[in-house]
């Protein structure tokens, strides 16, 4: 089975050692995502009046009736693969649907689904991501990394959407997303998320390199103060581990950004954008609206962790952006691995 305590990823044994406007996303905060959009498309180099780029495939239909349309096409043998009881047994977290995992979670898209269903599956995941731009992040510009190809990575039911609660679960190299129907009230993105790129965390040839990036700029705004501060020894360690929800007494390791300035609270918020930005406005809305009912961004912490040999240009091997019931965990080298928990139910 493809769910690890620690990620099966052969490329990690070959390790190196060597301002948005804030009014914008406080409307997020209320609710309201305009200034994510904004966000998604700085992320690409485009102001929010310039027309978006052409997008393949567009769906005509949400993610949650294409999954509908997708398993009342399976017959009885393919059932047998591609569908688990809601509930079934597995995983560091007891439920097989809500682990995070590296690999498809059992038999391939190829070996169970025909051709048309297999376009179908890429229309999904289109679905669930903010367009073209997302959906070139979730695949890793095509490539859904090791993984090479869309018929290599994972593709199930967890539950019969047609009848009531379930969750779609898309699994490959370096990834794990949902589409649930939002059945699962207060738990973002339908639960525990993973994505990450085999390039080092450093390099613009990693899909996820303005995130870095853009965390980067928030250091630099920091003062030696609240440098103190964001500069944690140790590791948050990977996985199931990394994203368990610290108990409300404990204090979170990081800089708050209720102790910022303005300016560099417009920098947090501009790193929750282009986390945020893959994903479509429905799960941001529902990240956004949990974020708000455990406590605002005045809640929130960003952590940078240091490695063992940290060099000029390569200073971190973790950063982390924390709050109640919210943890985004960010391994930059030897290259990303991210893990993400949020959840109004802490």
């Amino acid at each position: 089975m493809p769910e690890n305590a620690k990620p099966n990823c052969p490329e990690c044994d070959d390790r190196n050692p060597s301002a948005l406007d804030r009014r914008n996303f406080m409307k997020v905060v209320g609710g309201t995502t305009a200034a994510l959009t904004v966000g998604a498309l700085a992320a690409r180099g485009l102001r929010a009046d310039e027309p978006k780029p052409t997008e393949t495939k567009k769906p005509v239909k949400p993610a949650e009736d294409l999954v509908k349309e997708l398993f009342g096409d399976l017959t009885a043998e393919q059932k047998k693969d591609a569908l688990f009881d809601f509930n079934e047994k597995g995983g560091p977290a007891g439920i097989k649907r809500l682990g995070m995992y590296n690999a498809s979670i059992a038999t391939p898209i190829g070996k169970i689904y025909t051709k048309p269903q297999q376009e179908l599956i890429d229309r999904i995941v289109r679905a669930i991501a903010s367009g073209e731009d997302g959906y070139q992040k979730l695949s890793r510009n095509g490539t859904w990394d090791n993984s090479t190809s869309l018929a290599n990575c994972g593709a199930h039911f967890f539950g019969d959407p047609l009848k009531g609660e379930y969750s779609w679960v898309f699994s490959g190299h370096h990834l794990t997303v949902r589409c649930d129907g939002n059945f699962t009230d207060g738990i973002g993105f339908g639960g525990p998320m993973y994505y990450g790129h085999s390039p080092n965390g450093y390099s613009d040839k990693n899909c996820f390199w303005y995130q870095t990036k853009r965390v980067l700029e928030v250091f630099d705004a920091l003062n030696e103060e609240q440098r103190k501060k964001a500069v944690v020894k140790g590791t948050p360690g990977e996985l199931a581990p990394s994203v368990k929800f610290r108990a409300k007494v404990e204090e979170m390791p990081g800089v708050m950004y209720a102790d910022l300035s303005g300016d560099q609270k417009a920098l947090i918020e501009a790193v929750m954008r282009d986390v945020l930005a893959p994903y479509r406005k429905e799960d941001v809305d529902e990240v956004m609206s949990i974020v708000k009912t455990n406590g605002g961004m005045d809640k929130m912490h960003l952590a940078f962790y240091q490695d063992d040999m940290p060099a000029e240009k390569t200073p971190w091997h973790f950063w982390r952006l924390e709050g109640p019931g919210f943890v985004w965990n960010y391994r930059v080298l030897p290259h990303v691995h991210t893990y993400v928990n949020i959840s109004s139910k802490i």
